[in-house]
């Protein structure tokens, strides 16, 4: 399974997010970790060449696991593209609920 943590702040912003494992929907050509991988990666690559905001990216080759945090002062921008990757995988985590679990966390 698929386990993805939102850390939201005390004004209900997202400041962060990991991904972790596997959600072993197929042995192979698995549609739903490719469905996660690629919105995690286009939420974080459109961060990066849309906004000026400064962030934490460390990913792990095995495992699939992915630490993001933006710093301090983080635009409006950031957070309606985290905003838009966590209602791509709410939807996801609603059509494979075995594969994938979604945590929003205040930190």
């Amino acid at each position: 399974m698929v386990n993805v943590t939102f850390y939201l702040n005390q004004k209900n912003k997202l400041t962060g997010f990991d991904c972790a494992g596997h959600a072993d929907f197929a042995e192979s050509q698995d549609i739903v970790c490719a469905g996660i991988s690629a919105l995690v990666i286009n939420c974080i690559n459109s961060i990066e060449l849309l906004t000026e905001d400064v962030f934490f990216c460390d990913r792990k080759k095995n495992g699939g696991n992915i630490q993001f945090r933006l710093a301090e002062g983080f635009s409006e921008k950031s957070q309606l593209l985290l905003r838009s990757l966590a209602l791509g995988l709410q939807n996801m985590e609603r059509d494979y609920e075995g594969n994938i679990d979604l945590i929003f966390e205040e930190v």
